[in-house]
């Protein structure tokens, strides 16, 4: 993505002219499990190329492609007809999804994501246009890939009033040195108890083979926040 900033901008601006939007927590939120069930689609579209008889934890008419792609948009599924649809289907099923302790964590993190969100938007024909252009990332490119975990660390650092919402960012240039002075090994177990973003956990991640680094084990401890298992899910944590 060339300009993370310009994509971030894009959606404030929209989300702007919704009523049901107060501040910059819940853009924030919004935003965040509206891009965990792109980057979720994205994933399991790999996991079906691996696996031919991989079935989604989410009901077909829930998953991202089936409503959210602007190409399925079936008989256009906008205004009040698509606020219907998430805040009486999409959230409560999600919210509500089976899980045992034999599920994987690939799958039982859509629960556990949806669990705490809200939909705040209450203008459906605003909700549409922000689908659109969140589905306009391609994860299947090299580049928006990598951009990713960018997008919401632009987010934190362009919302003026998110340190005020509890939520302060930072700098991955101190993540990453921070990543490369500790230097986890094989078999360690790696913990951010105060995680955001999951800036330190994605830097220790990042180390490139020369540190002779390679982890083996992640474990995502003590967070309730949506960016982060998004984040997470997209990078295989």
């Amino acid at each position: 993505m060339s300009n993370l900033s310009s994509f971030v901008k894009r959606i404030r601006d929209v989300m702007r002219n919704d009523a049901g939007i107060n501040g910059d927590a819940q853009r924030i939120e919004q935003i965040a499990w509206m891009l965990f069930l792109k980057v979720y689609d994205a994933k399991e579209e790999d996991w079906e190329f691996e696996d031919e008889k991989y079935e989604s934890i989410i009901p077909e008419e829930l998953r991202w492609r089936n409503w959210a792609h602007t190409e399925n948009q079936g008989d256009g599924l906008t205004g009040d007809k698509l606020l219907n649809f998430v805040n009486n289907k999409l959230f409560p099923t999600l919210k509500n999804l089976e899980i045992s302790p034999d599920t994987p964590i690939q799958q039982s993190i859509v629960r556990t994501t949806f669990e705490d969100a809200n939909n705040y938007m209450k203008d459906g024909v605003l909700l549409r246009q922000i689908a659109n252009i969140i589905d306009e990332l391609d994860f299947g490119s090299y580049e928006e890939t990598h951009a990713f975990g960018e997008i919401y660390e632009t987010i934190l650092k362009e919302l003026q009033s998110a340190g005020s919402a509890g939520e302060f960012y930072t700098p991955r240039a101190v993540t990453q040195f921070m990543a490369k002075m500790i230097k986890p090994q094989i078999g360690e177990t790696m913990a951010d108890f105060a995680c955001g973003t999951g800036g330190f956990l994605s830097s220790w991640s990042k180390l490139p083979p020369a540190e002779p680094v390679a982890l083996v084990r992640h474990k995502w401890l003590a967070t309730n926040c949506g960016k982060p298992r998004s984040n997470a899910s997209h990078r295989n944590f």
